[in-house]
Parts: C-alpha cells; structure tokens; sequence
C-alpha cells in the first residue's frame, strides 16, 4: 500500500517537470528529490508547488523538489523507474523537431543561467565537499541515536551483557569514518574511488603508532577527516597524472601503485600530523569560542545560519561538524544553529495570525509546520518568510535568540552537543549529548527552542509587516475578494486586499 502511494507522488510529479525525456538525472539527498533537466522552461512550478506532497521547490544546480526526510528516499526509486519506463516508451525524436541552431541556443542560454547564478568556484567548491559528507549522514543518524540509546542504558546499569554490543555497532562507523570520506571524496573530484578508500584507510591502520613524524609518534586516526580527504585529494591528481604518462600496457599495475604509495607517503609524513592539528584547533577553537563568549556566538550563528543556507555556505560547516563528532563525540554548534529553524516556525505562526484573510498563505503554512517543527524548514524559508521579505529577517531574529541562549548555558559549563548531523528541531532530541547527562542536555535545547519560537513570533508578529504589507496581503483569495471591496466595508474593518501567496519579497 505504501509503495502504490509513493508510486502515486511519482507518477503525479513526473509529467510536471516535462515527462521522462527531460529528466537527465535523479538523485536525492535528506529532503530533497534532486533533478537533472534537458529544458528548466518545461517545468510547471506552480502546479508541482499545489501538490499534496510537495513540500516546495529549490532551484540550484539541479532542480530540487522537498518532499520531506524518509518520503524522499520512498518515493526516488519509484520515480527512477518511471522515468526509465517513460525513456523507453518514449519515440524517437523525428530529426526535424530542433535544429542544431535552435538546440545550441537552448543549451547555451541554460548553461548561461546556470552558470550565472550557481558556478561560482567558490560554490562549486563547497557543493563537491557536501557531495562527500551527505551520504554519510544517514550512518552518522543511526550509530549516533544508538550510541545515546547505550549511553541511557549504561546510566541506568540496564543490560549489561548487550551494552558492549551497542558500543561497538554506535562505534564502529566513527573508527572508520575516514575510509568512507577518502571514496567518496576520490569519486567526486574524478578518481578511482576505492583508491581513495585505500589511501584514507592508512589514517585509520593502527600500524601507524609505529611511525614517528615531526618528532612524535603518530596515532591512528590522526588527522581524522581532513586528513582523509587531503590524502584522497591527493591521490586523484596523482592518479590523473600517471593516467597521462604511463603507457597502457602497464598503466593496471603502475598507476594503482604509485597512486597509493606517493599519496600514502605524503599522507604518513605530512598530512597526518597537519590535519591532526588543524582538528585540534578546529575543536579548540569551538570550545574557547562558546566557553568565553557564548552567548554573542550563539546569537551571532542563530542568526546567520538562515542567510548561510540561502546562499548556499553552510555546506562549509559540514567537515567542521564531523571533525568535533570525532574528536568529542557530539558537534556543540549543530544545537546552536537549529535555533535558526525555531526563528522560523515562530515567525510562520505570527504569519499565519496576522494575516487572517489570506488563506493561500495560511494553507501554506499549515501543511509546511508540522515539517518545520521536525526540522525542515525549505517550505517555510520558500512559501512564506523569504517572499514576504521582512518576516525572514524577523525569523533570523528569533533564532539569534534561541543561539544565544543555549551559547549562555555553554559559557555556564553546561554543554550541548548531538552526535550527527542532519535532524533539527525535535528531531534532533535523541541524538543529543552533552557533559552534563541527557536531562540536562535535553531541557537546555528544548528551552533554546522555545525561546526561539517565541522571540520569532513577537518579531514577526510586531515588526513583520509594515502597514501597506498588511492592506496588500490580508485578503480572502479563495473568496475573490478585491482590494477595493474591503476598503468600501467602512473604517471598522480590516484594511485588507487580494493577492495570491507572494512570489516576490513583498514591499518593506
């Protein structure tokens, strides 16, 4: 029954996007269906934005489609298969239906467009380091809700002979951690991935306590992260190089080797002990940070984190997670920055009270806040904050508030943590950890959450709206009401007129 559903929201997507010939590639990530397209013009946006299961729409480097965490990875594979049904079904195209001209214009006004708005280096940068990390999450979500579940039981002195079984299934994914970003990373700059498997595999060998560089001995894991995915870096371009130069008749036994050995080498010697340092500091620096100025660094990155996702650099905080959650076993600035999405869900509210005749807007916000209080906050950022203008930036005001307070606690002594990456909001309460017991962990963000839900409200709710936004947007759509209907009621009632939901920021 569930697949026949799933099945449904694929098939009643796929024709709103151009059919499966404008389909070049699917692929998804947490919340997204992320699409590949021959011709963007094809897409009927508003009519995917209707859909009971569309959760909005994101334009980016593919054409991204929010249907919301554990939907997404249900529906996929059921629209990978229309799509492969509609390629095969499909005619093939008569010669005269482009020409060579016309084609090569489209293809070039797209890629112009694209380029424009989203291959900027610096981004594209960003986009190939979350394209390592992003697969791993899943992982990452289920060893650390294990690794909590064990922690609760060992507190409670509960099962003693399972708990060491728990330890080892939470732990096992983190002590390898590195293997995971060396494939992933070879694979996405262009190499033989299990070459940077191999490569990032001798971080982790704990052969390397043997091995003295700078003076000290080396430790297994040293480096973590960043010094598996310099190492894999490494391994492409020498990999690429030896591609250029050895003759093929050897190239299946020399390339593979001196891939390994020279990028090992520099790896052993080099990179273990620098990227050692640089996670050192990375945790260092978090802890010095919300130690000593807590509360302005909370504010400072619960308010910045929304702008960050517009603009597409929060991916660079990715790595930065993953290092603190091998280091200390939790990220302390993933709690911080989900106060952004409490700014959000309070400001949504406040939306949604005040402007009490526009029920375009109101159905919008009703379907997307269950969602964004679990932690997805594209429909809300997308249907009603960011169109609107001034309430996004009243929504980061609440989560500025909400960071500030749980970054108070953290200058108390009072830390809180979670152990992956990926949920937010109350999804996140089960992979929470701190230095203090889940309780006290647990109340701390529960009352980050509340203090950003309120403070996104009464932002939004007093200083959301100018007086002309108010009389453009609180009309009854549905009802066709005018704008000069409601002015003609008298002077006690609402100034309000007609518009659908916005689609551009509204006049602050």
């Amino acid at each position: 029954m569930a697949e026949n559903k799933n099945r449904d929201v694929a098939a009643s997507i796929l024709p709103l996007i151009g059919g499966a010939t404008n389909v070049t590639s699917v692929a998804h990530c947490m919340t997204r269906l992320r699409l590949g397209l021959a011709d963007r013009s094809l897409v009927q946006d508003e009519a995917l934005k209707a859909l009971p299961d569309v959760m909005g729409v994101v334009e980016d480097d593919t054409y991204q489609i929010v249907l919301g965490p554990g939907k997404v990875a249900r529906v996929t594979p059921e629209f990978e298969e229309l799509v492969n049904e509609g390629k095969a079904a499909a005619p093939a195209p008569e010669a005269h239906a482009l020409t060579a001209d016309e084609l090569a214009a489209q293809g070039a006004e797209l890629r112009a467009a694209r380029k424009a708005k989203n291959a900027t280096p610096f981004k594209l940068f960003l986009r190939k380091i979350a394209n390592i990390f992003v697969p791993l999450i899943p992982a990452l979500i289920g060893c650390g809700i294990i690794a909590g579940i064990n922690g609760l039981l060992v507190n409670l002195e509960w099962l003693p002979g399972v708990t060491p079984a728990l330890a080892a299934i939470a732990s096992g994914f983190m002590a390898l951690i590195a293997v995971f970003v060396g494939y992933n990373t070879a694979k996405e700059f262009g190499g033989t991935p299990i070459l940077g498997g191999a490569v990032a595999a001798i971080i982790v060998y704990a052969g390397v306590a043997n091995i003295e560089a700078f003076g000290q001995k080396l430790s297994p894991g040293q480096g973590g992260v960043l010094g598996a995915l310099g190492a894999a870096v490494l391994a492409v371009y020498v990999e690429k190089w030896c591609r250029k130069w050895v003759p093929e008749a050897v190239d299946v036994l020399v390339t593979p080797t001196i891939t390994v050995l020279v990028s090992g080498l520099v790896a052993i010697f080099g990179l273990m002990y620098v990227a050692g340092e640089v996670s050192t500091g990375i945790g260092t620096a978090a802890n010095w940070l919300l130690d000593n100025t807590g509360a302005f660094a909370g504010l400072v990155l619960g308010g910045l984190f929304l702008p960050l996702v517009m603009l597409g650099l929060h991916q660079a905080l990715i790595p930065i997670h993953t290092t603190l959650i091998e280091q200390q076993g939790f990220t302390v600035l993933l709690p911080i920055l989900a106060m952004a999405g409490a700014g959000q869900v309070g400001c949504a509210i406040a939306v949604y009270k005040r402007l009490k005749h526009n029920k375009s807007i109101r159905n919008t916000i009703k379907s997307a806040l269950p969602a964004g209080f679990l932690g997805v906050g594209e429909p809300l950022i997308y249907g009603v904050s960011l169109p609107l203008g001034r309430p996004f930036i009243t929504a980061c005001v609440g989560g500025a508030a909400g960071g500030a307070f749980v970054g108070l606690f953290s200058m108390l002594g009072d830390k809180v943590g979670s152990t992956a990456i990926g949920p937010s909001g109350w999804a996140l309460f089960p992979l929470l950890d701190g230095n203090h017991g889940w309780g006290t962990t647990a109340a701390i963000y529960g009352g980050g959450l509340l203090v950003g839900y309120a403070v996104g409200f009464l932002a939004t709710y007093f200083f959301g709206f100018s007086k002309e936004m108010l009389v453009d947007l609180n009309a009854d759509v549905d009802a066709g009401e005018s704008p000069e209907a409601r002015a003609e009621e008298g002077p006690s009632a609402p100034k309000t007129t007609s518009t659908n939901q916005p689609k551009e920021p509204a006049k602050v």
